[in-house]
């Protein structure tokens, strides 16, 4: 089967693939630093590369001409990334990476919910099939028994 890198899905495994290394580089990386100050490296490192690939393949935008609706809705985003980055770098510092990292995937069930409140997104019932299961899979991995 051909792999097809114009297609959402092969993005989001790419996603998740970075994602779980993310969790289990940061446990090793935070064991002798302060989790808001590893968060601040970390996100440092992402402005440079991502500045550093912006450049190579010549994709800077003028900031002046966005609109200031996409100013406004980029810089919630920027903040509740920046919210999750801190709170999830705080939680590996506590607690083990196998638990942190499904409750912290929790985020699909609510994007899921949020995806259909306030985006008019319609899911099937199959669909929420689905997000019920990963709801009950996330905690039923993160909990210890």
């Amino acid at each position: 089967m051909p792999v097809n890198i114009d297609s959402w899905q092969f993005w989001a495994l790419l996603s998740a693939f970075f994602a779980a290394l993310t969790a289990i580089f940061a446990k090793v990386g935070i064991e002798n630093v302060g989790s808001d100050f590893a968060t601040f490296i970390r996100t440092a490192i992402i402005l440079l590369v991502l500045g550093a690939i912006l450049a190579a393949t010549r994709q800077f935008e003028s900031p002046a001409e966005l609109s200031s609706r996409t100013w406004v809705f980029l810089t919630l985003s920027g903040l509740a990334t920046g919210a999750s980055w801190l709170c999830y770098f705080r939680a590996l510092k506590i607690g083990q990476a196998a638990q942190v990292a499904p409750i912290d995937k929790l985020s699909v069930v609510l994007v899921a919910v949020f995806g259909a409140a306030f985006l008019g997104e319609r899911l099937s019932a199959t669909n929420w099939l689905g997000v019920g299961l990963i709801g009950a899979g996330a905690v039923l991995v993160a909990i210890r028994v």
